[in-house]
């Protein structure tokens, strides 16, 4: 199976940090699982608002949700965001995606 590179955006460290113990392991370790697995069957490709090149995609654990995108081509996944759900409703995806540029 191909292994993916993975990397995060900066806001991400800081986002994840901040994060209770137990959740910020548990994301730890699915975002780790990412670079064996980017499209796991829990996760779900979201519609972009913008023409990338990326595929933008998001996977939930409990309340939690990781956005990130995956990049074919350079056997890529970049997490964008991690965010509670309630009250996330994803309004900041644009933005989000426009630090890729």
């Amino acid at each position: 199976m191909a292994e993916y590179s993975v990397w995060l955006l900066p806001l991400v460290h800081q986002e994840r940090r901040k994060l209770p113990g137990v959740v910020r392991q548990r994301i730890k370790k699915l975002i780790g699982e990412l670079a064996i697995e980017p499209r796991p069957h829990n996760s779900i490709q979201m519609r972009s608002p913008l023409e990338t090149g990326w595929e933008v995609r998001r996977i939930r654990m409990d309340s939690w949700r990781i956005l990130y995108v995956v990049d074919e081509s350079f056997k890529e996944v970049g997490v964008i965001a991690i965010r509670k759900r309630p009250p996330y409703n994803y309004e900041d995806l644009m933005d989000l995606l426009k630090e890729l540029e």
